[in-house]
């Protein structure tokens, strides 16, 4: 059976018939072209493009540039997958004017079927006015990277009563100014689950437990393609870079010994004054 595209409508009725989906990353079209070969319902083209592909140190450096560059190519290699693309550090925090210009930005440039920004309910008035500038909006709660500095670093987040609750005002706010779905990063079991209580937009968690509506990991992370770097939360289901490694080895290996390229990787039709003895 062929895989069929999510629609902004699917996310609220999965959640209504308890249906979990999946989530993961793409920043390239080859990587989004194996995703969309597979069963995963959503990509996100995230900032985290920042590290994993550009090798900064954090997603703050990431340009709106830098984001519509690779949404475009995922949008074009997972034409059956819905794209989400990252609005980056700097382009919605100067105020709601600029947050719209970026977003729509986004949205028709890089042809993603939403955008996806960090904050509780001090932006929701930025949302809504995203939303009504025609571009649906994802949002984002918990651990949020780009302000990671600000919250103490990468922590969980919601690990006090008072933290909690605050993140559920967050939520509920959050689905007024009408987001369709909500990332929660690095949050309690228990709270995540009080979070796809709280709201009926579906909560979508990486390193928020079981309790959720979808579940969202970096595809580098979970493939074990990034180096040594393997948060708490993350189950690696493949060694792709070990794979990879061995691989160029092998390769270089029988390069140097000849046994590469072999006839059957040559072109071995015969050329008069050119034979080889």
């Amino acid at each position: 059976m062929a895989k069929k595209k999510m629609t902004l409508p699917d996310f609220k009725r999965y959640k209504e018939e308890g249906r979990i989906f999946s989530y993961v990353t793409a920043y390239d079209y080859t990587m989004a072209s194996i995703v969309n070969e597979s069963d995963v319902e959503v990509i996100l083209v995230g900032d985290s493009l920042g590290m994993i592909m550009l090798g900064y140190d954090e997603t703050v450096g990431v340009t709106m540039d830098d984001m519509i560059h690779h949404i475009k190519p995922v949008v074009k290699g997972a034409p059956d997958t819905f794209v989400a693309g990252d609005m980056p550090f700097g382009s919605y925090e100067i105020g709601i004017e600029k947050a719209v210009e970026n977003a729509i930005r986004i949205y028709k440039e890089g042809g993603c079927d939403c955008v996806k920004l960090e904050g509780g309910e001090e932006f929701a008035e930025t949302i809504e006015a995203i939303i009504k500038a025609g571009v649906p909006v994802m949002g984002h709660i918990g651990l949020t990277p780009q302000t990671a500095g600000s919250l103490g670093g990468f922590k969980v987040q919601g690990g006090t009563t008072e933290g909690a609750r605050k993140l559920i005002e967050d939520a509920r706010r959050i689905e007024e100014a009408g987001a369709f779905s909500l990332v929660v990063e690095c949050v309690p079991s228990g709270v995540a689950k009080a979070l796809k209580d709280a709201v009926s937009i579906p909560i979508l968690g990486i390193g928020a437990g079981p309790h959720v509506d979808c579940q969202v990991l970096v595809t580098q992370d979970l493939l074990g393609m990034y180096g040594d770097f393997k948060p708490k939360f993350v189950k690696q289901y493949a060694n792709i870079r070990g794979q990879m490694v061995e691989a160029l080895n092998q390769f270089r290996e029988e390069s140097i010994s000849g046994e590469f390229p072999s006839d059957e990787y040559s072109f071995n039709m015969r050329v008069e004054g050119f034979e080889i003895e």
